[in-house]
């Protein structure tokens, strides 16, 4: 069952959460992520998404592959494991998480676990992912984006 994801374009205010649309490990995640929202305060759009070269232009592709994004309504970015960071703070169903996020010094270890996961996101989803993007994942950049 595909869980429901509020568009940018249903929620202007929402803070906007950039993801790989074409990966399933992603895609779980994400529908994870829509869960512990459970006051409605994020939309969802994937990187591959022509819109997001428009609204987003200072990410560049490769950012984006390499960890999810979070653009809040303020004008603030955060990519991976501060992407995280900040929603455990903002989403109350994950307020538990936020001390974790918070221990001094922790934020490198955050980032560097982020990255590994991020890394290996299409073969941790242990399936095909749509239209092949998993063997593409290096070696497609479309032409528009640096």
């Amino acid at each position: 069952m595909t869980v429901h994801l509020a568009d940018p374009d249903e929620s202007p205010q929402s803070d906007v959460v950039i993801w790989d649309g074409e990966c399933s490990f992603c895609r779980q995640q994400v529908e994870r992520l829509s869960w512990f929202d459970g006051s409605r305060r994020l939309s969802y759009i994937s990187l591959h998404d022509p819109r997001v070269a428009q609204r987003f232009p200072e990410l560049t592709y490769q950012q984006m592959m390499d960890q999810l994004w979070l653009a809040t309504a303020d004008g603030r970015r955060f990519g991976g494991a501060d992407a995280l960071r900040y929603l455990s703070r903002r989403l109350p169903r994950l307020w538990w998480s936020a001390p974790l996020f918070h221990l001094p010094g922790l934020m490198p270890v955050w980032r560097w676990g982020y990255r590994q996961v991020a890394q290996r996101r299409y073969r941790l989803a242990g399936k095909v992912c749509a239209n092949g993007a998993c063997s593409l994942h290096i070696q497609h950049k479309p032409s528009n984006r640096s």
